[in-house]
């Protein structure tokens, strides 16, 4: 390892992340939030990714397009982790720099540390539990902030489905905003488990129903309720009951093979069948929230005759992720 370039670039990484900082931590308390993005590959020869929840700095080094060895690596990571927590006056051991690698599929899924660092982080006045470090994600995903604050404000008296609903973010501000009653979906009983505790911290209870449930007569017991399944098979079993929804949230992972699911998906190839499916689950004057991280995404709308669709990616786009356009964000009324 080069210790002179090390040096330097972990003295340009301080340099830009005490600058941002003093910026966005006075944006972040005017919206309501301590959890925000503070850097995303600014400087290309650091292509880390670097996010503030609370009083801890979390982030991870992208896959280099080179092989480097891991040692190397490892070192050159501990010299920026310490410039950023100089740089944003925090204990090293509040600074959580992993190695990040594309996981696809199950993977995804994997735990990567076993070291129980959580955490609590408030945002639009409601709080969610993070993790440091254990998980390829903390649990929140900061770029979908104001679309959940737009879904809140649609929500009260509404029925809601949460599909792909990782830890139930959307659907704790969908109660939070009056919800009649919220399903949210996942084939994760880890994350389900944790979306359980993002109710509980908001004063509000989930229960975990059986899917089967939708198919029989009585309605599964619970106002917000938790399901573990298959969302296209859960879609389709919906679909067949006759269940359906006001409004919908639909953030697919861009691909999966998990062995849990009845095919793969991707969502480059299978968005139009996937919209379709899920739009005959929607209520009359409903509406379907779709969006995608799969980069270069483009969307038709003739594709779907008889729907207005709205492109709210720069709607949805808040302040700490100016510089980027990391996903798409549509509405669709049928």
């Amino acid at each position: 390892m080069d210790d002179g370039k090390t040096a330097s670039q972990a003295e340009m990484l301080g340099n830009r992340l005490a600058k941002k900082y003093k910026h966005l931590r006075k944006w972040a308390k005017r919206v309501g939030t301590d959890a925000f993005r503070l850097y995303d590959r600014d400087i290309p020869e650091i292509p880390l990714l670097i996010e503030i929840y609370g009083d801890a700095a979390l982030g991870a080094l992208y896959e280099r397009p080179y092989d480097k060895p891991e040692a190397e690596e490892l070192l050159w990571l501990q010299a920026m982790s310490e410039a950023a927590a100089t740089a944003l006056d925090l204990s090293p051991s509040r600074v959580f720099l992993k190695l990040r690698k594309r996981q696809r599929g199950p993977d995804q899924y994997e735990r990567l540390d076993e070291t129980g660092e959580t955490g609590i982080v408030k945002e639009g006045g409601l709080s969610f539990k993070v993790n440091y470090a254990d998980y390829l994600d903390s649990g929140l995903f900061l770029d979908h902030r104001k679309t959940r604050a737009l879904v809140r404000s649609q929500s009260a008296g509404k029925r809601i489905l949460n599909l792909f609903c990782y830890t139930a973010s959307f659907s704790v501000y969908a109660a939070a905003g009056g919800a009649h009653e919220t399903d949210s979906i996942d084939l994760s009983n880890t994350y389900l488990g944790w979306a359980k505790e993002n109710f509980a911290l908001n004063g509000q209870d989930a229960v975990m129903a059986d899917p089967l449930d939708y198919n029989g007569a009585a309605k599964p017991a619970g106002q917000h309720r938790l399901v573990r399944a298959d969302a296209l098979r859960f879609l389709s079993e919906a679909t067949q009951s006759g269940k359906k929804w006001d409004i919908i949230i639909l953030d697919p992972p861009t691909f999966s093979n998990s062995k849990k699911m009845a095919s793969t998906l991707d969502v480059r190839r299978d968005y139009r069948e996937l919209l379709d499916l899920t739009l005959r689950s929607l209520s009359p004057g409903g509406i379907l929230w779709f969006s995608t991280n799969a980069r270069g995404f483009t969307l038709d709308p003739l594709e779907f005759p008889g729907i207005a669709i709205d492109d709210q990616t720069e709607k949805t786009r808040d302040e700490d992720f100016r510089d980027r356009k990391i996903r798409s964000c549509y509405t669709f009324r049928p």
